[in-house]
């Protein structure tokens, strides 16, 4: 601090020059001797190839500190676990089969795959059932699609559908998918725990019913389901409270035991392929007949005519048809199939028979005997409703993106795979049921004409056991686990405190268990039970997945049509087409289930979404809602106003300061290309020029220069508005311009301005106006790109190829990594490469500094060869010091001549052609004004003054006509700086800088299409003699290159890693 604070006092001491033995000494020589040497112990640290950015590395961190603090980033959002057990050793990172597709396979078989599959085969044929099951496996995977690329859009914690949504389409959305999400997990709950319930008492024990006989009264049946369903729950609900530990080893059990049994039934399939005797049927007619044993299964036996003929008084049906025993299990070979590729939808009450005559399907009569009727009107999008819950569970990779090695990698591959897995099972299943059983038996849903048995138990090798243990283990497991997951997302919701009421919800225990939100789980899950019905929970939870996958293909589609910066998914098939036919998918499948189920969930994401737009805590969080508010109006201004966008939303809002020359044309055509290729069309681009004078006088004048200025930019095809500013002076003016321009939300962030090319021949001027811009741009925190050989920037309507070289010196908010992305969404510059160099320090590991940098680049979704430059800390050349040298000198001379306007154009041309024909090297392109005619004697013909400024700010003078001799006050001047005199330190290390930077650069890049850079900060001294250095090391830093483009951050991160 006190090193600055007198190096600070010493700018402000005047320079008093004297002539001593052909010499120049300065009074301040001493003092500045000493503030060097300070400043050289303060910034010992720095390597001398970086001398040059030593004052941005104080805020802005060199390339290898930056990207090794992010290399190694791991999720740390954990999993459910025992808070009773001590701490485990950290476990490997999963891979893809054991982290998502497992998981996914184990949530996506569940009970209806044992009790209901076959009677949605046998009541909608194999061509209808298998529609069905095709419609909700295209929905699970155009939504599976859709969740890759978001999952895939960079760092995912866990936190599922949730956690994606709410991130992607803001806190509203998110809040209430959120709890449809979470709604539908408790309600699986409940389905899987009445499936559980049904298993044991209609399978496996109907000896316990305690509301007697539940054959003959389906309300019997209910009942005991809604008893027992509660007793299991409160178990459950006991061993997720006190054993998490128990449910996470019960989940591979349970796993186990549906691949066991999956591989059971295609076993049996085969081993019953010519059918078996184990199964028979009794028919009366064509009408299925239930609780009639296979002995007595003749219309002779006084058994059944006990039933159909009381008081001697037969049914007449009884009396008209015969009675048959038909064999259950036909087996494929036996030509089943072709009894069964049409549906039989029946409705409440109708009987279930062969065909569809009347006299078969209707009964007649008030008795029922024992005749088998359907308990539910049977219609193909109400079997899309009841099927539907068996294909979700997709979410279960992306919970566990935590716990993945490479979650990017896994999540898709993992999760796709496993529906491609379920969905060749369940078709295929559909087939092979369909060509196994008969019928009659496929559409008896409890098995009761063949005594209670469970269909797909018997068609299973070698016993019904394995079905039936399996099966009931399997859904008591997943059961579990949707106790354990509906709690914990629950709380994550009300920790995000976007939903107030739910406040309370978000404490833990002292276990560190969420206590309060189990028991809410609990409630709504005995809720769902005591509906008693599979038929009826699988829809009403289908709607609420179904929303939620709806959301998940919106939010993939409306970033893919936003094209947001940050948009830039690994996972690449994926189209928004393709997700907002899924999302299409999931409201139809909705409204044609069950509309009133639809309007309910529909109606209860509202509620929770109006709930948050009123009542909800705000939260950024950088999603395509807020995305979207930056293109629209009023409301959306207004929004935008509450603060800046978030760093996913960040995307260079433009200000070109144009230049106008006599005739009020654009100076500079092809930055006004630039900028629409940075913008692919995207975003808001102002176009300002100010011209110096009085606006009451040239108002007339400003107009028409806005007409031009609006002409070029609609040619360029550049989206934006323009304006022109007149001032008194040019450079206040381009100081109100960056101030004041823009509103609200729309704010430009980023600065466009042109090189001063001609800043050694116009003198100070030209060079002042173009830092003190810099200056100003960097005060208000925007961003900053400096064009350089602008006249060899491509044609917006051509096509390049080669590579665009990114040197990163500094981190500064990573724009350099961003403009090369922005460039390649347009169409002249996506065919080129993209080449990353960075500086490695003599300390630095370059081979591990490259490793973090890949990474870096892996988690960013940028393509690029990277490269790690080693630049050896060689001394300081000998032409470094002659060329320092003459830096200085010039300036002395002309601070020593003290010369007017006039006399300093003429002075300075005579100096520049003197000191710097030596040194000018052969070099691809000269970076003179490309307006200006150059002649052999460097001669400059533009003797017209002019009222217009260029973007460098420049104030344009009469020029003299130049003489072929120098003047003698001129050769006198420079004979006393023939001497011997050493050039300042503090200019030499930045020269030296310079020089090394160029020659590497030069050396890797001199054929690129594109260089960005690091563009320096400005002196902070308000001096001549320093700025006018600056601009001779930005000279030095980029000779040699064609088209360099200078960039400087405004201080905040625009491009993040994560999702």
């Amino acid at each position: 601090m006190q090193s600055n604070s007198a190096k600070d006092d010493s700018d402000e001491m005047e320079i008093i020059s004297s002539e001593h033995n052909g010499t120049v000494h300065d009074t301040k020589n001493e003092d500045s001797g000493d503030i060097h040497r300070a400043e050289e112990n303060q910034k010992s640290n720095i390597d001398p190839n970086l001398y040059l950015y030593d004052d941005d590395l104080a805020t802005r961190p060199h390339i290898s500190t930056f990207i090794s603090s992010i290399a190694n980033y791991e999720n740390t959002i954990p999993a459910a676990t025992d808070p009773d057990a001590k701490p485990p050793a950290p476990s490997a990172r999963m891979g893809t089969l054991i982290g998502v597709f497992l998981p996914c396979i184990q949530n996506i078989f569940g009970v209806i795959l044992f009790i209901r599959l076959t009677w949605v085969v046998g009541t909608a044929g194999a061509i209808c059932g298998f529609l069905i099951v095709l419609t909700c496996c295209c929905v699970t995977m155009l939504t599976a699609i859709s969740m890759s690329a978001i999952a895939t859009n960079g760092v995912v914690p866990a936190g599922g559908s949730y956690f994606m949504i709410s991130r992607s389409l803001g806190p509203e959305f998110g809040g209430a998918v959120g709890m449809l999400f979470y709604t539908g997990t408790t309600l699986a709950a409940a389905m899987y725990i009445v499936g559980a319930v049904e298993i044991v008492l209609t399978y496996m024990a109907p000896w316990a019913s305690i509301f007697g006989d539940f054959t003959k009264d389906a309300d019997a049946m209910y009942n005991n389901f809604r008893v027992y369903g509660t007793v299991l729950l409160i178990f459950m609900g006991l061993i997720v409270f006190v054993g998490v530990k128990f449910v996470n080893k019960f989940a591979t059990v349970a796993l186990a035991c549906v691949i066991l049994s999956i591989i059971a039934v295609y076993v049996g399939i085969f081993d019953n392929i010519h059918g078996n005797e184990k199964l028979y049927m009794c028919v009366l007619g064509k009408r299925l007949l239930k609780d009639i044993p296979i002995d007595n299964c003749t219309k002779d036996d006084s058994f059944m005519r006990d039933i159909y003929c009381p008081n001697n008084r037969c049914d007449d049906y009884y009396l008209n048809n015969n009675v048959s025993k038909v064999k259950g299990i036909k087996g494929l070979s036996s030509g089943v199939f072709y009894d069964n590729i049409f549906p039989s939808f029946l409705e409440k009450g109708q009987l279930i028979s062969y065909g569809h005559d009347s006299i078969d399907i209707e009964n007649i009569g008030n008795e029922s005997y024992n005749q088998i009727m359907a308990d539910i009107t049977t219609t193909f999008t109400l079997l899309i409703g009841i099927f539907f819950p068996s294909v979700t569970g997709i979410m279960a990779g992306s919970n566990r993106s935590g716990d993945l090695a490479d979650a990017q990698k896994s999540i898709p591959i993992g999760t796709i795979c496993a529906i491609l897995t379920t969905s060749t099972v369940y078709l295929s299943s559909v087939l092979f049921f369909a060509g196994t059983v008969d019928n009659l038996l496929l559409r008896d849903k409890f098995g009761q004409s063949i005594g209670g048995k469970l269909v797909v138990a018997n068609i299973a090798w070698p016993n019904q056991w394995v079905i039936l243990i399996g099966s009931f283990l399997s859904t008591l497991g997943a059961g579990l686990q949707s106790l354990t997951g509906a709690p914990r997302l629950l709380q994550a919701i009300a920790r995000d405190e976007i939903i107030p009421f739910l406040a309370p919800f978000a404490k833990s225990s002292k276990r560190g268990e969420p206590t309060r939100a189990l028991l809410l789980t609990i409630v709504i899950c005995q809720c769902g039970i005591l509906l008693g019905n599979v038929d009826l929970l699988a829809p009403l939870l289908s709607m609420f997945f179904l929303m939620c996958y709806g959301f998940v293909n919106l939010a993939c589609a409306v970033q893919t049509l936003l094209r947001t910066p940050n948009w830039r998914p690994r996972f690449k098939f994926y189209h928004w087409s393709l997700s907002l036919i899924g999302l299409t998918l999931c409201i139809s499948v909705m409204i044609m289930t069950s509309w009133y189920f639809a309007l309910l969930a529909m109606g209860m994401a509202v509620v929770i979404y109006k709930y948050i737009e009123y009542h909800g805590a705000e939260k950024e969080w950088g999603d395509g809602i807020r995305g979207m508010a930056l293109t629209a109006a009023r409301f959306s201004l207004l929004r935008l106003e509450e603060g800046p966008p978030h760093t996913k939303n960040w995307r260079p809002q433009i200000l070109v300061l144009s230049k106008l020359n006599d005739n009020l044309l654009p100076k500079y055509r092809k930055i006004f290309s630039f900028a629409t290729q940075l913008k692919a069309g995207k975003g808001l681009t102002i176009c300002v020029s100010v011209l110096k004078g009085d606006h009451t006088k040239i108002a007339n004048k400003a107009v028409d220069a806005k007409s031009t200025l609006r002409k070029y930019m609609t040619d360029e095809k550049v989206k934006g508005f323009c304006d022109i500013l007149v001032a008194q002076q040019i450079g206040e003016g381009l100081s109100s311009v960056i101030q004041t321009i823009g509103l609200g939300g729309m704010k430009p962030n980023t600065v466009i301005i042109g090189w001063p090319y001609s800043w050694r021949q116009e003198g100070r001027n030209s060079w002042r106006t173009f830092i003190q811009t810099v200056r100003t741009v960097a005060a208000c925190h925007m961003a900053l790109m400096v064009p350089k050989g602008i006249n060899f920037y491509p044609e917006s309507n051509h096509k390049i190829g080669g590579n665009i070289d990114i040197w990163w010196i500094v981190h500064d908010g990573g724009l350099l990594m961003l403009l090369p992305f922005l460039l390649k969404q347009h169409r002249t510059w996506r065919n080129c490469k993209l080449r990353i160099f960075t500086v490695a320090q003599i300390e630095d590991n370059s081979i591990q500094m490259k490793k973090d940098l890949k990474t870096f680049l892996y988690h960013l979704r940028i393509e690029a060869d990277v490269e790690v430059v080693e630049m050896n800390n060689s001394d300081i050349s000998a032409y470094t010091y002659e060329r320092t040298l003459m830096m200085e000198q010039r300036n002395q001379m002309l601070r020593a001549l003290g010369l007017n306007k006039k006399e300093n154009s003429k002075v300075v041309q005579t100096i520049v052609d003197h000191h710097y024909d030596a040194t000018r090297t052969a070099s691809k392109v000269r970076f003179a004004d490309p307006t200006i005619e150059e002649t052999p004697n460097h001669e400059s013909h533009n003797d017209e003054k002019r009222n217009s400024i260029d973007s460098d700010g420049h104030e344009e003078t009469d020029a003299p006509e130049a003489t072929s001799k120098k003047d003698e006050s001129t050769e006198k001047a420079d004979s006393k700086f023939k001497s011997n005199v050493k050039p300042d330190e503090f200019n030499v290390r930045r020269m030296h800088t310079a020089i090394k930077l160029n020659e590497v650069i030069v050396e890797k890049s001199q054929d690129a299409q594109l260089v960005i850079m690091n563009l320096p900060g400005p002196p902070r001294e308000v001096k001549a003699e320093r700025e006018s250095n600056y601009m001779e090391f930005l000279e030095v830093l980029t000779e040699g290159l064609e088209k360099v483009l200078m960039v400087r951050g405004g201080g905040r991160e625009v491009i993040t890693i994560y999702s």
